[in-house]
């Protein structure tokens, strides 16, 4: 997970005790995201223009390499510091014959910057990485940031200065009244060092990997057709590219463990890291954990998907009172007032805190950006067109290291824990928006039906998890009598007065709170955050339901019923929880 954070130019001296003290306080607001090392270098190379690099390091491979900032024999002039794993960084060896040093992944970024630019180096890495390249004999610090963000990044330029750090809280007491922005996914850019110390943009981000490119619709109702285009090809194409995704990020010494909700997503994840992983034993079972209250449908579907791979399981509960102790600890966190970001983010706080404290997984695999890649949210259903179902998929992909990636990397890095998400891999989503709308679209009432039915074997999962019909988080971890979204919102009723209600376009005229549970959230913020409220640019919403709660039961898309369709089966909650015809509510 690591921690990256740096200050190139400003008023700072490294001669002043006090000034260095203050930016390695400020530095070390993410030590969380490094607990296994740290690293502050001053960089004396640069006339006229302080420069200070700081490293967190979580220890997920080992050796003595892999501190940071990274520098080589044969580029004394390159310093680099980066958060990720370079998947290719082998193959990029190879390709290129380069003179490699070490055995770290990161390395690759540095000679492909030498060989053909900052450009270049990101658009040749297969991984997911934010880093920061200072040339001292150019006189340049150069960013990059992979496709869907999965690796945090924000900036700062006040004063003539550039700051950086993995997350925003590490900038805050050094930028006053100055703008902090996220550094957009999937671009790099380029700042130049002048000769009196002051830095500026060479150029504005540019970005090396687009998703926006859409492919032709074929016109056919698949709804009257199922089977057309899915032929075993592309079957077989989704299911080797997700499972490539999932081999490549087992790069790992540290044990490896899988979040399982026991919803489709984290099921396919879990039983796929465990096939693996039996080709290649690692002398360990696999672990695999949910969290619920009591209940919960998650746990029961969970414990389903464990018994049928095998792995060694693990089941964690919270109360009301602990979940709602924890929300302001989940909000410092996150750095958000995204009501869908800070609900399941609770849950998933206590699971990972498990995990860190209880076990000794370093490395845990989750579903995030599955939905939004294959149109798995309940409220597809209701896209006009398949053209504005491709659209909003591709917009909740640009956007999701703002949201759900979001929430996955900050409650994972709290607990000083690397998350994992095969599901955004470049390769398995370039394919998978490469494949006509209508094949992506819901299709005969069954939401990701693409990918299940590439995984349908008979084998690879149990029919009631691969069919279980979309749950959202914050469903699945409560009772199917009264879900955790409803617990917030009578909760936070109480905190809130309507004059606080009334008041709030003015109290908060950006993105206003509309509810009084957004309203107690958003004031939490602010009083962590006062005057930020522009890192989270929109509340999440579904489209084309109207003003409704986002929570997935508020859809009302839960049925009662089995769904038939001629290839597959819909199965709902009372499925899973094995609640008969005779019984059913």
């Amino acid at each position: 997970m690591c921690g990256i954070w740096a200050l190139f130019g400003g008023p700072w001296s490294p001669k002043s005790s006090e000034d260095v003290a203050r930016l390695t306080s400020s530095a070390a607001k993410v030590s969380h995201r490094g607990p296994d090392g740290f690293r502050f270098e001053h960089v004396p190379d640069v006339p006229n223009c302080p420069c200070f690099l700081g490293f967190h390091r979580l220890n997920i491979v080992g050796g003595s390499y892999w501190m940071q900032p990274m520098r080589l024999k044969q580029y004394p002039h390159i310093w680099m510091i980066y958060n990720g794993e370079i998947y290719n960084y082998k193959k990029v060896q190879s390709v290129y014959n380069l003179p490699y040093e070490t055995d770290v992944d990161g390395e690759a970024i540095i000679h492909l910057y030498v060989k053909g630019g900052v450009h270049f180096a990101a658009s040749m890495l297969d991984g997911v990485f934010a880093f920061c390249i200072l040339d001292t004999s150019k006189k340049e610090v150069h960013l990059g940031r992979d496709t869907y963000g999965i690796k945090p990044l924000f900036t700062s330029t006040p004063s003539d200065s550039l700051l950086l750090c993995s997350e925003a809280k590490g900038l805050v007491s050094l930028c006053n009244g100055s703008d902090i922005n996220w550094f957009l996914s999937g671009h790099v850019q380029t700042f130049n060092i002048l000769p009196d110390g002051k830095v500026s943009a060479a150029s504005a981000p540019v970005r090396f990997h687009s998703i926006d490119s859409k492919p032709k619709s074929n016109d056919i109702d698949l709804d009257m057709n199922i089977e057309f285009g899915l032929s075993d090809d592309v079957l077989s194409n989704v299911r080797r590219l997700f499972e490539d995704a999932v081999r490549k990020r087992l790069m790992s010494t540290r044990r490896i463990g899988c979040l399982l909700s026991g919803g489709l997503d984290s099921s396919l994840l879990a039983a796929s890291v465990s096939k693996i992983l039996g080709e290649h034993p690692r002398g360990y079972p696999l672990q695999t954990f949910s969290v619920g209250m009591d209940g919960s449908p998650d746990i029961a579907a969970a414990r389903k998907v464990s018994s049928h791979i095998g792995s060694e399981h693990h089941e964690i509960t919270f109360t009301i009172p602990q979940g709602i102790a924890a929300v302001r600890d989940v909000i410092y966190s996150l750095e958000t007032y995204d009501i869908m970001s800070i609900r399941p983010s609770i849950a998933m706080y206590f699971l990972l805190k498990y995990i860190r404290s209880q076990t000794d997984t370093a490395v845990v695999f989750s579903g995030e950006g599955a939905d939004e890649l294959a149109q798995g949210y309940l409220y597809f259903y209701k896209q006009p067109s398949r053209e504005a179902g491709d659209e909003e998929s591709r917009r909740l992909l640009r956007d999701l290291y703002m949201y759900d990636v979001l929430r996955a990397d900050r409650v994972s890095s709290a607990h000083g824990l690397e998350i994992r998400v095969p599901f955004l891999d470049h390769l398995f989503t370039s394919y998978f928006l490469s494949l006509p709308p209508e094949l992506r679209r819901p299709i005969n009432g069954i939401e990701k039906f693409l990918i299940r039915k590439s995984f349908d074997d008979g084998i690879f999962l149990p029919e009631e998890i691969l069919w279980r019909t979309k749950e959202g988080f914050t469903d699945g971890v409560s009772s199917v009598e009264k879900s955790w979204y409803v617990i917030l919102k009578e909760h936070f009723e109480q905190q809130i007065t309507d004059s606080m209600m009334d008041e709030s376009p003015m109290t908060f005229p950006f993105n206003p709170p509309t509810t009084k549970e957004s309203y107690y959230y958003r004031m939490v913020f602010e009083e962590f955050f006062p005057g930020r409220a522009e890192w989270t640019p929109y509340i999440w919403m579904p489209r084309w339901v109207g003003d409704v709660d986002p929570a997935g039961r508020a859809l009302k898309h839960y049925a009662h019923g089995k769904h038939d369709t001629s290839r597959g089966r819909q199965f709902c909650l009372a499925d899973i929880l094995g609640i008969t015809d005779d019984n059913r509510v």
